[in-house]
C-alpha cells in the first residue's frame, strides 16, 4: 500500500462513518425493514422444508446409521447368539414415525438456511455499522457459519461411530440395546449442537481478544484451568462415558489452540497496519 493511498483510504472511511451518523431513520423505518427480513428468512426456510419433508424418512435413516450399525436383537433360543437386527429403532409413540422425521426435516432446513437467515440479520444490522466493524464483522459471520457446520460433520463422522460402538460393547448379554426414534433425534440435535457451539472457539477467542475484554496474555496464563474446564465442558454437554467427552474435550482445547493463534495473527496485523 503507497502512502497516498493511505490517506484516501482513511479518508473514505470518515465519510463512511460520517454517512452511517447521519443516517438516522425513525422508529417504523426499523421495523418494517425487520419485518421484511424476517419474512424472507421464513420463506426460504419453508423452501428448503418441502423437499426435505418429502424425503424425511430416508433422511432420518441416513442419519440413524450410526447407531443402526451397532444394534442387536434379542438372544437366540439357546441363549448363546443374539440374532442380528442391524436397522431397528422402536417407536413408543403412535405419532413418533410421522413426526420424528418431520422434526429433523425441521431442523435440517434451519441449517440449510442458515447462511440466507444470517445474510438477512446482516443486511438489517450492516447500514450501522462503520467501516472497520463490517470488514471485523463479515469474516467472523462467515467463520462462524463454516465452523459450526464443521463441529457437526466431526460428531456425524466421528463422534457417533464411536461413542454408539462403546454401548454397544458395554451392553450385557442378557439386555437387548433397543433406542426410541424420537430419543434418539433429540440426543442427535443435542451433540449437533454441542459440538457445533464448541467449534466456534476460536471465533469467541478473536472477539474476546479484538474487543479488549481479555488480553491473549491472560488467556495463556489460564492454559491449566481452559484445560480442565474443556473436560467440564464435555461432561456436561455429552452422555455420561469417557470416550465422547474425551471426544468433545480434546477438540476443544485444540480449537483453543487455534484460536490464540488467529488473534496473535490478527494483533500483529492490526500493529502493522
Amino acid at each position: 500500500m503507497t502512502e497516498d493511498s493511505v490517506p484516501q483510504q482513511e479518508t473514505s472511511e470518515k465519510e463512511h462513518d460520517e454517512a452511517v451518523d447521519s443516517n438516522e431513520q425513525p422508529l417504523l423505518a426499523h421495523l418494517v425493514a425487520l419485518r421484511k427480513c424476517l419474512i424472507r428468512s421464513l420463506v426460504a426456510i419453508g423452501v428448503v422444508f418441502v423437499p426435505y419433508a418429502v424425503f424425511s424418512k430416508q433422511l432420518f435413516t441416513l442419519v440413524a446409521l450410526p447407531i443402526l450399525e451397532n444394534l442387536t436383537g434379542a438372544p437366540d433360543e439357546s441363549g448363546t447368539d443374539r440374532l442380528q437386527v442391524v436397522g431397528h429403532l422402536i417407536s413408543t409413540d403412535v405419532a413418533a414415525p410421522f413426526i420424528v422425521p418431520l422434526k429433523l426435516a425441521i431442523f435440517l432446513a434451519l441449517c440449510t438456511a442458515m447462511p440466507y437467515v444470517l445474510h438477512q440479520i446482516w443486511s438489517f444490522v450492516a447500514p450501522g455499522l462503520y467501516l472497520r466493524e463490517k470488514r471485523f464483522a463479515l469474516p467472523l459471520l462467515i467463520s462462524s457459519i463454516t465452523l459450526f457446520y464443521l463441529g457437526m460433520v466431526f460428531a456425524y463422522l466421528l463422534v457417533f461411530p464411536l461413542i454408539f460402538a462403546f454401548f454397544a460393547s458395554v451392553t450385557p448379554e442378557n439386555v437387548v440395546w433397543m433406542t426410541d426414534i424420537n430419543s434418539y433425534l433429540s440426543f442427535v440435535i443435542k451433540m449437533f449442537f454441542a459440538f457445533g457451539i464448541v467449534f466456534e472457539i476460536p471465533i469467541a477467542i478473536l472477539l474476546l481478544t479484538a474487543t479488549g475484554l481479555v488480553q491473549i496474555e491472560t488467556l495463556k496464563k489460564g492454559r491449566p484451568y481452559i484445560f480442565v474446564g474443556c473436560f467440564v465442558i464435555g461432561m456436561l454437554l455429552t452422555p455420561p462415558d469417557v470416550i465422547s467427552q474425551i471426544l468433545l474435550a480434546v477438540p476443544a482445547w485444540i480449537l483453543f489452540e487455534l484460536g490464540l493463534i488467529f488473534a496473535k495473527m490478527t494483533r500483529r496485523d492490526s500493529e502493522e497496519s
